[in-house]
């Protein structure tokens, strides 16, 4: 059956070596419908973003691209406003019905720390053609933190699909009308469009803004920071917000997002013509997110906004992005927030699982 491969499937391919690693991949590192990919001990701090190009290797790049190494051993900063390229632990020999794709993990975004991943013969970002062999690398910018990283560390994930599953704006009407995906009207026109919340229950408080200047962030570190110290707090008390120039926003949806077990979603910009500002979309929504018999009931999208040239105001229910839902291969024996470790289930406007809770 065609779709997006669920975690025993995964399981299958670390098996047979469809997918291996310079260390064992282990189970931990399996979610509902994706794998959690792995720093590999080297880093090299880059001139700039770069692909490999069709016939080209990515360690040839390097060669043209290279400033220094840093070794990761022992952990190393990776300094704000810098590009760095880390081979994985992770490779993989994909047979040819075969594709993936990869993106941020939650916490990797709400950091803005951009991750991406590339390939040997490669000529987009995050995209892995069917029957790939080889090495994959990560490329890595920190916007507003620094942050110390070591081997072994998950800032992104990759899935695997046996050809595309995507819902048409018809499927997902009849799947919204069996199972609804939000809890007020469904706003679908090339997937399943969300709003920005600026009117919160009982606060003025609608979401945080990036400090310029702050200390580093060691991503070991869970629950260990004190949020003043590394974001400003944004209120209204009208329904609006002006985005300043370069700055980094996390908000939250207006709508409670449901993924039903057969499905897996990602978040995608929404295509708006004013192009001042944008979603970015770390990573993916797994199957049985917001679901409620996985204890997700009234589970939020969190957005991670970046203002462009102008400043820009920001208006509630806004629409500001859009959920592209995928159909399951098979439903994954293991949903999201069921007997997981799962840091974002039933969340609502929150920061990365670094933070300390208010509380």
């Amino acid at each position: 059956m065609s779709g997006v491969l669920p975690s025993q499937q995964i399981a299958q391919m670390i098996a047979s070596n469809q997918i291996a690693g310079t260390r064992s991949v282990s189970t931990a590192q399996i979610q509902p419908a994706s794998l959690d990919l792995r720093l590999g001990r080297t880093a090299w701090r880059v001139r700039a973003s770069f692909l490999a190009g069709s016939g080209a290797r990515v360690s040839d790049r390097l060669r043209e691209f290279e400033m220094h190494r840093v070794d990761l051993t022992d952990g190393a900063v990776l300094e704000k406003g810098c590009v760095y390229v880390v081979p994985l632990m992770e490779s993989l020999a994909l047979p040819d019905n075969v594709q993936a794709v990869a993106n941020a993990k939650s916490s990797t975004g709400r950091l803005d720390l951009l991750t991406r991943t590339i390939t040997d013969g490669g000529t987009e970002f995050d995209r892995i053609a069917p029957g790939y062999h080889g090495p994959l690398y990560a490329e890595i910018c920190p916007r507003s933190f620094s942050v110390l990283v070591r081997p072994g560390m998950r800032l992104n994930q990759i899935r695997f699909r046996d050809t595309q599953a995507v819902l048409g704006d018809d499927s997902l009407r009849a799947l919204h009308a069996q199972t609804p995906l939000v809890d007020g009207e469904a706003v679908i026109d090339d997937g399943l469009g969300f709003s920005v919340d600026l009117r919160l229950p009982d606060t003025t408080l609608v979401g945080y803004h990036a400090k310029p200047h702050t200390g580093v962030i060691d991503l070991d570190n869970i629950n260990h920071y004190t949020a003043s110290e590394y974001w400003e707090e944004v209120h209204s008390d009208n329904g609006k917000i002006i985005l300043d120039p370069g700055a980094f926003y996390i908000l939250v949806s207006r709508e409670a997002v449901t993924i039903p077990p057969d499905y897996a979603a990602e978040m995608a910009p929404f295509l708006a013509m004013v192009g001042e500002f944008r979603v970015h979309y770390a990573g993916f929504f797994d199957p049985g997110f917001g679901y409620a018999e996985a204890g997700g009931a009234g589970s939020r999208g969190v957005l991670e906004v970046r203002c462009h040239e102008a400043p820009f105001v920001l208006e509630h229910g806004q629409v500001v992005g859009r959920l592209i839902y995928e159909k399951m291969a098979a439903q994954p024996e293991q949903l999201y927030g069921a007997d997981l470790a799962s840091n974002y289930q039933g969340q609502g406007l929150k920061l990365s699982k670094h933070f300390k809770t208010p509380g």
